[in-house]
């Protein structure tokens, strides 16, 4: 990282078994040219660490966080309810419903505490480094360009493939 590049995403997962999820996080970050931070804490085992994280996460330049927990999932709800910055959350599957507990835990949160909830796994991962693009995108321009051709060439893969897929179908 350069020295004059500041972390400004916050990764904070429940357990460094979410690490293989989160790692395409903080890839696509990277890929738009955005430093991030990676963080162990628990709502449940080290709540102390989690709230004073979340109560200085703005403080300390950050400008979204991405949170991500399997089972209970409650660290997104406790960072939200400690902080004034968007937080993104990604459920991981736990050890139990394949993930859908997690979901549930992120996304119901009560009215004034939003958690933004994205898909379970890998690509909720890769959506939760989109979205804190676009977050960010909306005041910074060289972002919203870099939104810009990452949705042409997006566009531009899946024409490439239907092309392909036709020249197969013919013959």
């Amino acid at each position: 990282m350069a020295a004059d590049k500041k972390p400004t995403v916050a990764i904070v997962m429940g357990s460094k078994t979410d690490w293989p999820v989160m790692e395409f996080t903080r890839n696509t970050l990277k890929a738009f040219g955005i430093e991030s931070t990676v963080k162990v804490m628990s709502a449940h085992r080290t709540p102390h660490e989690a709230v004073e994280f979340a109560e200085s996460a703005a403080d300390n330049g950050y400008q979204v966080i991405i949170g991500a927990a399997g089972g209970a999932a409650h660290l997104c709800g406790v960072l939200a309810g400690h902080t004034v910055l968007p937080v993104i959350g990604v459920p991981v599957k736990g050890w139990s419903l394949d993930g859908l507990d997690s979901l549930l835990s992120t996304v119901q949160m009560p009215k004034g505490v939003p958690v933004a909830t994205v898909a379970i796994g890998k690509a909720g991962a890769i959506n939760a480094a989109i979205l804190a693009v676009q977050i960010m995108g909306t005041a910074d321009a060289e972002l919203r360009a870099k939104m810009v051709e990452y949705k042409k060439t997006m566009a531009e893969e899946v024409i490439a493939a239907d092309a392909e897929l036709q020249k197969e179908l013919e013959g």
